[in-house]
């Protein structure tokens, strides 16, 4: 298991994690951006408009609203990122991490309004009345690729899966179990019921369902974030501060954190940032094609609110929670995680300047330092060598081991070249860094809100979770649809329920490595179709002004 997971990783680090494909995408939103001359700003208050329904025509063919589609494509990109992958962007690259992501999601905006326009522009009536669209149909109406379309829309099936599906129920099962001791697969079969409940009845339903769900659970995210910074209103200017003077220096040791140079936070930032908001994937412009309107530049300026809320406004709070409560630099009392874990095989300590140097220099992958290899001796939970253990990025401190039972241990550890290895017969337990969830739901914690606030980002996981589930079962749907037939996307649509439930208490490592590369090949012939094709969306944007000024100028 470890031996595929670590080979799939290798090909995300050529793939997805490379810098060339970073360089994409940015590079995409950043051409379309100066080119279209920032459609984030003249289009803004036009958007809010075309929700709103002032240019809707009596007639128009489509399945849901403009509001209806942008829930439905939110409901895929506000997810597990915006409360566990902005903590994990600030645990590894500092304040500085939150800014690329804002960034990343600026330039989103623009790609995002782009792809949605070629994506609707293409779009099919099929014979049951219902829409179908997204990238694979102007790949293979426009640029005359059918394979490329194919190719496209398999590893949008894949993803729905590797994405959409394994990691977001195994996040809420996690969570639940944490945090109540509720049965993971109780869960799997409750959750599981429920979105087959809503899928089986169609993007009509999906969508009925998203507009209700995203704006509920935006605005209890958003009305609890401000009770936290509130709470912490004193460091509020210093956290804004933090994040934008850190950006091309790096962030300096601070507590338990061990710092982070300008490309480091920037990979990190903007790694999340393009797994939060998900500009120039493909996916949801299969959402928003299916809006009634004859426009598709009407549609497209919707989709440049989607990163805005998304990454902007939602992904921002949590930052800014996380920063003024100074969580994110504190170590906790925790479990360690086997992955998170590096045993050396000697020992450092933090107040000796050249130790912290060093680990900063390592988990910066910038130097190696001698690993332990071989068994630890340990005796009533305190381990005999003269080790030291790295844990999340941080300097782990008294750490002690306990049984299956969490007594004591005593006994031996395999250390295989500082991985830990027996993780179901012991544990090791002690004070480190955190990230991910946890790390928000303790910096929720940090005001009136108390052990509420804990719940409150399980309640959001849970809401969050499921409604990228939602998205992403339709998405791979009219996928499916576009390579086997209509017939082929029940079957689908029972598949996916079944695997949501297993998902929930079975490993999903794999599949969520897998996934980081399927995306990636989502998005590499989908960014090379919009580059191709930029001259004619220009020129749909200009009729479209023309046509707005001459049919609502009364």
């Amino acid at each position: 298991m470890n031996t595929i997971n670590n080979l799939l990783n290798l090909i995300d680090s050529y793939i997805g994690g490379s810098s060339w494909f970073v360089a994409l995408l940015l590079g995409t939103g950043l051409f379309y951006t100066i080119y279209l001359r920032f459609p984030q700003f003249r289009f803004f208050g036009h958007a809010i408009n075309v929700i709103r329904g002032k240019y809707d025509k009596p007639g128009d063919k489509g399945d849901t609203s403009h509001f209806q589609s942008l829930a439905t494509a939110l409901s895929g990109t506000v997810g597990t990122g915006n409360i566990a992958g902005v903590a994990f962007a600030l645990y590894l690259g500092g304040p500085a991490g939150l800014f690329w992501m804002i960034v990343c999601a600026f330039l989103g905006m623009t790609t995002k309004f782009v792809e949605v326009i070629l994506s609707h522009k293409y779009r099919e009536i099929e014979e049951d009345g219902s829409i179908s669209g997204g990238p694979m149909y102007y790949m293979k109406k426009r640029l005359k690729t059918p394979h490329l379309a194919g190719f496209f829309a398999l590893m949008v099936i894949f993803s729905a899966f590797g994405l959409g599906s394994f990691p977001q129920i195994n996040s809420i099962s996690n969570s639940l179990f944490a945090t109540y001791g509720l049965s993971k697969i109780l869960t799997g079969a409750i959750l599981a019921v429920i979105l087959a409940f809503v899928i089986l009845g169609g993007i009509k339903r999906i969508a009925s369902v998203t507009e209700k769900l995203v704006p509920f659970m935006a605005l209890v995210y958003f009305v609890a974030s401000i009770i936290v910074i509130c709470c912490n209103y004193e460091n509020l200017i210093p956290s804004i501060i933090s994040i934008f003077s850190d950006v091309f220096s790096g962030t300096a040791a601070t507590g338990g954190f061990l710092g982070a140079t300008f490309s480091f936070a920037f990979n990190k930032g903007v790694n999340r940032g393009l797994f939060s908001n998900e500009a120039g994937l493909g996916s949801a412009p299969i959402a928003h094609a299916a809006a009634r309107t004859s426009e598709p530049v009407s549609e497209g300026v919707v989709s440049l609110l989607e990163p805005f809320i998304d990454t902007i406004v939602i992904c921002t709070l949590t930052g800014l929670v996380i920063l003024s409560s100074g969580v994110w630099k504190e170590k906790l009392d925790n479990t360690f995680q086997a992955a998170d874990m590096v045993v050396f095989n000697q020992e450092y300590h933090e107040n000796i300047a050249q130790d912290k140097k060093e680990l900063s220099a390592y988990v910066m992958h910038k130097k190696k330092l001698p690993l332990y290899d071989g068994n630890l001796n340990v005796i009533d939970g305190i381990i005999q060598e003269k080790i030291s253990i790295l844990h999340a990025h941080s300097l782990a401190e008294n750490v002690k081991v306990f049984d299956e039972d969490d007594k004591l241990y005593t006994g031996k550890v395999l250390i295989e070249e500082g991985v830990f290895l027996n993780e179901e017969d012991v544990s090791f337990k002690g004070r480190s860094l955190i990230h991910s969830a946890p790390l928000t739901a303790e910096a929720f914690s940090r005001s009136i809100l108390g052990d509420f606030g804990k719940t409150i980002v399980s309640f959001g996981l849970l809401l969050f979770a499921f409604s990228t589930s939602l998205a992403w079962a339709y998405y791979g749907g009219r996928s499916v649809n576009f390579l086997l037939g209509n017939k082929w996307v029940l079957p689908f649509r029972l598949i996916f329920c079944i695997s949501y439930f297993f998902a929930a208490f079975v490993d999903t490592t794999i599949a969520w490595t897998l996934s980081a590369i399927t995306i990636a090949l989502m998005a590499l012939p989908n960014l090379l179709g919009l580059l191709i094709l930029h001259k004619e969306v220009k020129t749909e944007i200009n009729d479209y002004k023309k046509r707005i000024k001459k049919d609502f100028s009364k």
